[in-house]
Order: C-alpha cells, then structure tokens, then sequence
C-alpha cells in the first residue's frame, strides 16, 4: 500500500488526518483510527502490529506466486487464532487481564540497545516477563494459537539476572544510590559497609567525648563549609584534649576537629558519590549483557503483539458482529451486505447503516457506479477495498458473507488536494495518482477510482475518464477489479462496447423538489447529479439555488451550448455549435456508421490498445444496426 492508499481509504487515522505513520500530526483519538480494531484502550506493541499489518500486508517482495501462497497461509492462521479468540469471551477477558502487566517489551528493548534503559524499564522488562507464563497457560489448550505458544519466551534467564541485580522498587533514575541490591556485587558491598560503619562511628562520637573530656554539653554538628566539627563553650575550653584542633570561634564557643572524625568525614561524604558510581558502572555491565539477548526479547515482544492484535481483532469481531470471510486464490470478490467499518461507528444513536453487494468476476471486471452527490459512492468503494483490505490481514470484516480474491495491490484516486510544496495542483496531483495507479496495477489488483477528470474542462476530464476506464478494460496486463465513481453520465455508455463493464447508481427518491438518499447501490446507470438539491441542503443562498436551477435548464435543453454577451448579466442561448470538439463522445452517425468510421481510420497511427477499442466499437456499431 503506497501513500495515497493509506490516506484516502483512512484506516490508519481518520478523515482531516496527515497521512503517514504513528507519531505523525492529524492521528485521531482512538476508535476512528483502526476500522479492525476500534478499541480504545490498544497497548502500543498491539497498535504498531495492527498499523504495520495494515499498511504492509506479508509477502512483499516474494515471488508472486509464491507470495500468493503464503499470504494467503498466513490470513487463514490469523482468522482461525482470531475465530478462536471470539468464541470464547471468558479467555478474551483472562487474556485482557493478563496483558495489563505487561509492557512495551519491544519499546524497551530498544532503549536497552540505545544505552537509554533506565531502572524502572528493567523493573517493567522483569515485571512484563515474569507475566509471560501466565499467558501461556491461558492459550495453551488452543489449537489455533498453537504455533504462538511455542514461541512465547518467557527468558527466565534475563529475569534472573534482573531480579539478583536490581532491588524490588529501584528509583527513576542513576542519580539516586539504592538501584543495586546488597550481596549482587562484593566492591558495592565494601562501600556501602564502610558507608555504615562511619555514620555509625559519627553517630556515636558525641556521647564517647563526652566521656573521656568530661564535658558534659559537648556537641557534635555539620555544616556545609566546615563539615563535620565537635563544639565546645567558652567555659570549658580549658578541659579540651591536645588532639582537638581549633577549627572556628563563635560568640559563646569555640568548634574543633580531629585528625579521626576527618577521615570519619570523608568516608561519609565520598561515600554516596562512590556508590552511585559503582551502581552506574554495575548497571550500564547489566545492560549490555541483557542487550546480547535482544533478539529473545524482541522475539518475545512480536509474538505478544501478534496475540494483543488477535485479542482486538477477536473483541471487536464480536462486539460489531463481523464474520469471517472465505480468501481464495481467484479473482472473485464477492461481498453480500457489506458495511463501512468506520463510518458505521460514527453513526449517530438510531440511525442505521445500509449495507450493500459487490460481485465482481471474470466478466464484471469494472463498475461504473453513478449517482447524486453526497449519496455515498466514495464510501462505498472505500468500504470494498477497506473490507478486502481487513480480510487478507486475516481480520474478520463488515458484512453478511464475504469471499474475496487476493489481491496484491490496493490504489485509490480519491478527493481533491494539492500539494503547493512540489509546485502540482490539485489536477496534477489527480493525474500523477492515476498515472502510478496505471502504470503499477497488475491482474491481481484492486483500483478504486473516484471523480477522476473532475480537476478541467468537462470535455477533456470525460475523454480522460473514458480513455482511463478503456485502458484498464482492454489492457492484458490489467483488466483488474475496479470501482470507478463518476459524474459523468456518458460513461455509462461503455458497458455497450466493453462487454467487462457494469453500469452501478447509487438510489434517490424525489418528494416535490426534495431529494431522499437511500444509499443503496443498485444495477443500472444514473442521469442525474441532484447537485443543485446538495447546494440547497448545504445552505445556499436562496437566490443562488433559484438562479442554479434556471441555468440547469437551459443546459439541458441547450445541450451545453450557450454564450455570455458582455455587455448584460444574462445568458444568452445560441444554437448547438457543430465543431466536433463539441459533439458526444457516444454519438453514432445516421447511416453506416461502422463503415465511415473504417474509411476515417488511420490504422497505421493505432496502438494495440486502441485497435483493440476501435474492434469493441465497431462491432457494437454493426450489432446495433443489425
């Protein structure tokens, strides 16, 4: 999936998003951006698996045929593991609970790589892995996750090493001594005991001189400028030992030190710089010798995303009553009663979504689907490549039944947008899209298509629309499934002469000069827009959506042709031009048409393509008038 797919299909963040990967600016709160998962409470392991599956399905790069196989494999696996999940709710809620104690593993594993870990993340990698043994025991008894628990680690060795290094509840950070836990290394254990020993000998100073001076108001201080100092008052300074040394004269004192309660200091005072150092250095030795099993921890970490996925693939399969869809290898799609994942949810209370049938097979290859504006044709074509989309990651999908026929690439042509910063506007974005939707499509491929030739003049997007649908239909390389959404009414004229197209409209009832919406897609072709009705519902001033109408029927009974003068506001009708860059694109000659088309031919000028669409033409000339 390219970059266009992943922003006009939404699945990864929703409508008014940035395309592009997790961390970006435009992602949504969660439940609009995982049409598969909708949950809001998805671990972050759990949610790069889910954006990873759905922006770069298994097998890229493989042998096609190969890739076919495996993908198709790979899907099965993922929807039996998901179908045993939704079968049982009581294991889905065990699994939920299970999950909770366990952390990002991949996230820290990487910041033990970097040489970022700090305490805490060890104390979570030990934590997360020590949980590890309870999930196996959950899915134990599952045949479908049987592959998963055999490749669920829970590295006893990595947690034993953590457990005898760290102590129960480490600080947040190396610059607070108490990471280590006593006995783990001999040269901490010297420090911190000769650390002990000296605020013992400190603490016990004062009640020893008061013995041997005799002076019983004797005190022992610290301050940060003299240290630690033994004070002693002006009275009694006659009673002081040779061995004091007269360190500071206050008013009613004098304080002292000794050459012992010195030394004493200095163990006290070195003593926390000298264990945060040791800790430092004990823990960074840790650390690269956790990081040499990273591939374990990381092994571990992707497996325990694939259940945390499974989990929410399987919840929210139950919770929107998805079911499972059968994957073939052909190049059947077939869905009955599909609905839009995403859209359904953001339904207001009451208000049901209508589900729709997609059949496409080796004689319906591509749909045109016409219709009103704002009647949902860009949802529905989103919603079939969505739902096929969910189908080959293995996801259970949105509709009543649902076969689908893998496909190796999804392109979309979607809305209207520029992109000023490479110097293309809003056509010449249209264009290089559909050019990279041409150029990279296959058999296997779905394409959908909406509004394409919107961006000019209406005669040269209808000839662009034609010739686009033309080239996917008569194309070897291509003729893939395709959805193709327009506005132009005269291209359901090509069902007449490309035996693989079908006419599709999406239904409208009129009441007076009202317009319902039934979002239903139905056969057959449209011949109206109702986009005066839109700008009427939109809000358009009253005279606006008058004046629109009155215009509409002068085109339509001037069949396009009129012209402005410039000296009065009004339009003024002329008669139909006769210049064949005006004439339909569909419109037969009277008499032997198929005949003077041949005359006017110049074969030696045509690509096979358009020999080939010539053949469609005449032969559907010659039938007609037979």
């Amino acid at each position: 999936l390219d970059h266009p797919i992943g922003r006009d299909l939404e699945e990864v963040h929703g409508a008014g998003g940035v395309a592009g990967h997790p961390g970006e600016q435009g992602f949504p709160p969660h439940g609009h951006a995982r049409p598969h998962a909708g949950d809001d409470g998805l671990a972050p392991q759990e949610e790069r698996r889910l954006h990873h599956v759905a922006l770069q399905p298994a097998g890229a790069g493989e042998p096609q045929g190969a890739r076919h196989i495996r993908v198709l494999e790979e899907a099965v696996v993922v929807d039996d593991a998901v179908e045993a999940l939704a079968a049982d709710e009581t294991l889905r809620l065990e699994l939920q609970t299970a999950l909770k104690n366990i952390s990002d593993i991949e996230r820290l594993t990487n910041r033990l790589l970097i040489g970022r870990a700090g305490p805490r993340d060890l104390a979570g990698l030990q934590t997360s892995l020590n949980a590890i043994p309870v999930l196996r025991g959950l899915i134990e008894s599952i045949p479908a996750l049987k592959a998963l628990h055999s490749k669920l680690d829970a590295c006893p060795e990595i947690c034993d090493k953590i457990n005898r290094a760290l102590v129960d509840e480490p600080p947040a950070t190396l610059n607070t001594v108490g990471i280590i836990r006593p006995g783990y290394a001999q040269e901490l254990d010297d420090i911190l005991q000769a650390s002990k020993d000296a605020r013992e000998w400190v603490a016990n100073l004062e009640p020893h001189e008061r013995r041997r001076t005799g002076i019983a108001s004797i005190k022992v201080g610290f301050n940060k400028v003299f240290g630690y100092y033994i004070e002693v008052s002006h009275a009694n300074t006659g009673k002081v030992p040779a061995d004091y040394i007269r360190k500071q004269t206050l008013v009613n004192a004098e304080r002292y030190i000794t050459p012992e309660l010195k030394e004493y200091e200095t163990l006290v005072l070195n003593a926390e710089e000298q264990i945060m150092a040791v800790e430092r250095q004990l823990f960074e030795a840790l650390c690269v010798e956790l990081a040499a099993d990273s591939k374990r921890l990381l092994d571990t970490a992707r497996m325990i995303a694939h259940l945390d996925a499974f989990l929410s693939l399987g919840d929210v399969a139950v919770r929107e009553g998805y079911i499972r869809p059968i994957l073939t290898d052909d190049d059947l799609l077939i869905i009955r009663d599909g609905r839009h994942p995403v859209v359904e949810q953001l339904l207001d209370g009451g208000i049901r979504y209508v589900p729709n049938e997609t059949h496409f097979d080796s004689m319906s290859r591509i749909h045109i689907i016409t219709g009103p504006n704002m009647s949902g044709k860009s949802t529905y074509i989103r919603q079939v490549a969505i739902i096929t989309l969910m189908a080959q990651i293995g996801s259970f999908v949105p509709a009543d039944e649902a076969t689908i026929g893998l496909v190796d690439r999804i392109f979309a042509r979607i809305g209207a947008q520029d992109e000023i910063h490479a110097g293309q506007s809003t056509f010449m974005v249209e264009m290089v899209e559909t050019a990279r939707l041409l150029s990279g499509s296959t058999k296997r491929s779905l394409l959908i298509l909406d509004e394409v030739g919107r961006g000019t003049s209406t005669y040269d997007g209808l000839a662009i629309a034609r010739a686009v649908v033309e080239y996917i239909h008569n194309n070897p390389r291509l003729n893939c499934r395709t959805l193709f959404a327009t506005h132009y009414h005269e291209l359901t004229a090509l069902p007449n002469i490309l035996p693989r197209a079908r006419n599709f409209n999406v239904g409208v009832t009129e009441r007076g000069e009202e317009i319902v919406f039934l979002h239903k897609v139905l056969p057959g072709g449209a011949d109206r827009s109702y986009g005066v009705h839109v700008a009427q519902l939109a809000g358009m001033p009253r005279p606006v959506v008058e004046r629109a109408r009155e215009l509409l029927h002068m085109l339509e009974s001037e069949g396009g042709n009129f012209e402005i003068e410039p000296a009065q506001p009004q339009l003024k009708r002329s008669r139909p031009k006769t210049s064949p860059g005006q004439m339909s694109l569909f419109t037969e000659e009277p008499t032997h048409a198929a005949l003077d088309a041949l005359r006017t031919l110049e074969v030696d000028s045509l690509s096979p393509i358009q020999a080939l669409t010539k053949l469609y033409e005449l032969k559907r000339m010659i039938e007609a008038k037979t």
